[in-house]
């Protein structure tokens, strides 16, 4: 009997994979409305100025470009969200051809560009022409001379979402305006408006304001905006995160582009959270527990799993993968009902039915039970399997989880301990033992917006069947400190911006390449030359940092180098000499004695002796009596086996 399934790459076998079910992986879609205003001050661009970043475009140019860039965005990422743009305040109509009974529009200076659906190449290219031709804009961007009520662009927009995601999780509409007060003295408007907004936000439909601030004046929210902005959560708790805080104001004189301020909190707003796990039972104690949900921060990301096409049709249709297992005797097809799953033992194959593969696999339910707790110095940073899982309180299962966790989380952090913990994920799943790892809320201090977010991580633990035999290695030559001196200050002066990585600057450039290339041919753009990669080294940068200093540190090495070879000349001379002569009286006597190495004579070694014995790694062999003595000079123990007289020596020098 054949089985259908998806196209794989060859050898991708499954046979090994746990049973993982799909219901416990939450994904979200998300609709967004742009809502731009067209009026006089959002046509004008700013004052050209001689700042290299001054902003060039109009406000409503820079959002149409935000938009564009978003579609684009989501056409890769996010392949099933929808997004529209409704402008207003534009002297023509448009709704879906919907006029009153008068033959009026139903929404006079409503002008709905895009309509909110699945972003398809032919939007996108329309969206492009758009913004590039200045003709067309200007045919379109024509202000009306009669003031648009808010109320009717919340109602168009309500009507928008209710005809096209009517059951979407995720529904968000970007109001970008510079007009802080648009129904000034009026106060049956600000009402009205007020009551559509609380409309909308029944819908589960979350308003998100892009204040535009002019050099000469501030955006005031609270003189309208306060009444139809809440700082209300969406319904859905795995829907994307709200905008941290308010859109930072564009300026000609401070240099900050109005399009590259929309474009980066639009693309924080695009990444929505993807929930592992929901409602798993955090185990503190017997008959003691609170419900938590896992989310996935960190996920590599890859080009999307390629198809087959079939092109000799009509249209290009994807071609579906079809298998059909055959007994290897008799090449009979044989049904899926026949086979079971087999492992080899000593030479045989011992099979197993679905139902013993299952019950071999249940080790229980899901749960993560608190077995004790451990100083986070005893968790080394190689002890992790796979990426952590953030867990956060939930109060669907148990009122009060919340309460309890941040008291768990503030006392780990104050008391620098994680927990240790058995962690079955989902049903079927291999039990693993895991780390809860406390982390504080970090904000960054230029933006404001949350980095790290406060909570609980979740690091699988190695087993003792994980961990492998360490390579052979050879034995660690020690650098003269003169070399380290100087290479000190090498790695001192090319240290990272704050002395940490952030991801946010540096994307996959063999991702990126890849996506360029696919929206330049499904675009009909020009094929770019060569991809962008942010992760090359900036030579200039650091020829002009450490150059200098790289010379000085490379003089040395050959300064210490002529040094070596005057010292270790004789010996190594000897030492050849002499593997001759014991090579020779091995041939004749018919066996090889090892080398002896040569030892001091037990008295007491002075300074000079002993940095040379350590430079050249030399401490091991020299006699318990002299190290002992030597320690002694120094004020240190001299109790102990020799491994830890060494280590003392050695120690002492490293702390030098």
């Amino acid at each position: 009997m054949a089985d259908e399934k998806k196209w794989r790459p060859p050898g991708d076998d499954d046979e090994e994979e746990e049973d993982i079910d799909e219901a416990a992986y939450k994904t979200v879609k998300d609709a967004v409305l742009f809502v731009i205003e067209v009026s006089p001050s959002m046509l004008t661009a700013p004052p050209p100025t001689d700042a290299k970043k001054a902003d060039t475009d109009s406000p409503t140019s820079a959002a149409l470009k935000c938009a564009y860039a978003l579609m684009q965005q989501r056409i890769i990422s996010n392949p099933n969200d929808m997004m529209g743009v409704l402008l207003y305040g534009t002297e023509k109509a448009k709704f879906n051809g919907e006029d009153d009974a008068s033959g009026n529009p139903a929404y006079p200076h409503c002008y709905l560009l895009t309509d909110l659906d699945v972003p398809a190449a032919e939007d996108v290219k329309a969206l492009k022409t758009l913004v590039e031709d200045d003709d067309e804009f200007k045919d379109l961007m024509v202000p009306s001379k009669e003031k648009v009520a808010m109320a009717n662009v919340l109602f168009c927009a309500n009507q928008i979402f209710t005809t096209k995601a009517p059951n979407f999780s995720s529904r968000r509409l970007f109001i970008i305006t510079d007009d802080d007060d648009p129904h000034t003295n009026d106060k049956p408007a600000k009402s009205s408006a007020a009551v559509r907004a609380k409309d909308l936000y029944d819908l589960g439909v979350l308003i998100e304001l892009f204040p535009i601030s002019k050099p000469d004046k501030e955006f005031e929210k609270r003189k309208f905006y306060d009444d139809i902005v809440y700082n209300q959560s969406p319904t859905d708790p795995e829907a994307p995160a709200p905008m941290a805080g308010p859109t930072k104001a564009s300026s000609s004189t401070d240099g900050i582009s109005l399009l590259a301020s929309l474009l980066s909190n639009i693309n924080s707003k695009a990444v929505a959270r993807r929930a592992l796990f929901s409602n798993i039972p955090l185990e503190l104690g017997p008959g003691f527990k609170i419900s938590v949900k896992g989310y996935i921060i960190f996920k590599r990301q890859e080009p999307q799993r390629s198809c087959y096409v079939w092109l000799s049709g009509e249209k290009a249709q994807i071609a579906t993968g079809v298998t059909t297992r055959t007994a290897e005797d008799t090449a009979r097809a044989v049904d899926k009902a026949e086979i079971k799953k087999a492992y080899k033992f000593g030479g045989e194959q011992i099979p197993f039915t679905v139902e013993e593969i299952a019950s071999l696999r249940n080790f229980g339910d899901p749960v993560i039970r608190i077995l004790g707790f451990k100083p986070m110095s005893m968790l080394p940073v190689w002890a992790n399997l796979r990426p952590a899982t953030f867990i956060y309180p939930s109060e669907d299962d148990y009122v009060g989880s919340t309460r309890v966790f941040a008291a768990l989380h503030a006392k780990l952090l104050s008391s620098h301990r994680i927990g240790v913990a058995w962690y079955i994920a989902r049903a079927n799943a291999a039990p693993v033992i895991a780390a809860l790892y406390p982390s504080a809320e970090h904000l960054d201090p230029d933006k404001g917006t949350q980095t790290t977010p406060p909570g609980l991580w979740l690091i699988p633990l190695p087993y003792a069947d994980d961990i492998r035999a360490n390579p052979e290695s050879p034995t660690l030559i020690r650098a003269p400190e003169p070399l380290i001196d100087r290479m000190r200050t090498v790695v001192q002066q090319l240290q990272l911006p704050k002395a940490r990585y952030d991801p946010a600057k540096y994307p996959n450039p063999a991702l990126q390449w890849h996506y360029r290339i696919l929206q330049a041919l499904a675009l009909d753009e020009e094929l770019p030359e060569k991809a962008e990669d942010r992760t090359l080294p900036k030579y200039r940068q650091i020829d002009k940092r450490v150059g200098e200093y790289a010379l000085e540190w490379g003089r040395e090495l050959q300064a210490q180098h002529q040094v070596w070879e005057k010292e270790n000349r004789g010996s190594a001379m000897g030492m050849l000499a002499a593997g001759g002569k014991r090579a020779a009286a091995g041939s004749a006597a018919g066996a090889g004695k090892k080398a002896k190495v040569d030892k001091d004579d037990g008295g007491v070694v002075d300074d000079a002796g002993m940095e040379k014995a350590f430079q050249k790694n030399w401490v091991g062999k020299m006699t318990v009596p002299s190290l002992k003595a030597w320690l002694a000079s120094k004020g240190l123990d001299t109790k102990g086996k020799k491994a830890d007289l060494v280590e003392r020596v050695e120690g002492w020098y490293e702390k030098k």
